[in-house]
């Protein structure tokens, strides 16, 4: 077995790291909350965009946050304000929040859409272990060539 298959046999067998979601907030839905794992595991959410949907009115839509990164008291942070005719859409990079988070449509009547990366950090000492059986593993390989 070549060291490319048992590579991608590793990754398959383990959870994606990423994992990409949406929610929509509207007057029928004011929150998304983004729950915790409980695998013991570190998890963040990468919020990637904040648009409004295509039926949404031309009024100021603005759009919530709380997280465990807020400091003291926890209470909501403004995170946007869209207006279809103004500004429809933000693209957001390096805005990392640590779950649970809670997504709040703070006033206009949507519809808004949010998508994130559900981000799952692995235990480097797991890591460690995988990189040094594959090291291994090619080392084998590399003594059974040299024999034959």
């Amino acid at each position: 077995m070549s060291s490319s298959s048992r590579f991608s046999r590793l990754l398959s067998e383990e959870r994606p790291v990423a994992a990409l979601s949406s929610c929509q907030l509207s007057t029928g839905t004011r929150s998304c909350v983004v729950e915790e794992d409980d695998d013991f595991l570190e998890h963040l959410v990468l919020l990637r965009t904040i648009c409004l949907g295509a039926d949404a009115r031309d009024e100021l839509h603005v759009v919530a946050v709380d997280s465990k990164n807020t400091y003291g008291v926890p209470r909501p942070v403004p995170i946007a304000a869209l207006r279809a005719s103004v500004l429809p859409m933000i693209s957001l990079k390096g805005l990392e929040l640590v779950p649970p988070v809670t997504f709040m449509l703070k006033c206009g009547a949507g519809p808004v859409y949010l998508s994130w990366q559900h981000v799952t950090l692995d235990d480097d000492t797991k890591s460690e272990a995988h990189e040094e059986e594959l090291s291994e593993e090619d080392t084998g390989d590399e003594d059974n060539g040299r024999a034959s």
